[in-house]
């Protein structure tokens, strides 16, 4: 599935052609104006990086910048700037970017750069321990077998496999899209359906502990949260 960038640019001809570049390089693109905008946007749907131009109206990028991360902490994210001043780009970097860039650039620059970061910051199964803490759950991932003290859960391979995911993707909103298409390998209505299901399983295996949440977001995915 491609990867999908929230773009924050006020300038209506660099941003078109921000975004139609950005397209061809094989990203799903959201062009918001303005600051107030784009945080709009992230408060109802998802995306795997922002680019954020750091002068706006309404909402400069260095404020849109906190309040995304906010909502979702590990977001990267890079500034763009017409101004190369040091007290910017270190504002920019103790906000937590990733990278920050001055205009005029090079959209394959970016681009390179984009693809750095997010292979770089991507959540990965293999990266998950074979034992998962879980609130009170200890989940094996390997031996598909969830621990509790009330007693032990016997997983079938893809209720762990969707478990895992959603560990690995914990505390962000996960669309159901991108679900389907990488456990089910199709999104149409009969693995919706299923999917829908194994949720519904997985939140009764956990429900020995109020702490941990499985959260359907209406029309978009899931939530998956639990006490560090």
């Amino acid at each position: 599935m491609n990867k999908h960038i929230l773009l924050a640019e006020d300038d209506p001809d660099f941003g078109g052609i921000l975004k139609q570049y950005l397209e061809l390089a094989g990203y799903q693109v959201s062009w918001k104006m303005n600051g107030a905008e784009a945080l709009t946007f992230f408060k109802t749907e998802s995306a795997d990086i922002c680019v954020l131009d750091v002068m706006m109206p309404v909402m400069d990028g260095f404020t849109l910048a906190e309040k995304i991360t906010g909502i979702h902490p590990g977001i990267p994210f890079i500034f763009l700037t017409a101004r190369n001043q040091k007290e910017d780009r270190l504002k920019g970097l103790g906000l937590g970017a990733d990278d920050y860039v001055v205009k005029p650039f090079e959209v394959e620059e970016l681009v390179l750069r984009l693809k750095n970061i997010l292979k770089r910051t991507e959540p990965n199964e293999t990266t998950v321990p074979e034992l998962v803490q879980i609130g009170n759950y200890t989940f094996d991932y390997p031996s598909l077998l969830l621990r509790h003290e009330t007693g032990d859960t016997r997983l079938t391979e893809k209720e762990a496999t969707l478990l895992l995911y959603f560990c690995a993707h914990r505390d962000r909103l996960i669309k159901r899209n991108e679900l389907l298409l990488h456990i089910w390998k199709s999104d149409d209505y009969f693995s919706g359906r299923s999917l829908d299901v194994f949720v519904s399983k997985l939140r009764k295996y956990l429900s020995a502990d109020l702490e941990i949440s499985l959260e359907t977001v209406r029309g978009t995915g899931f939530e998956f949260r639990y006490p560090a």
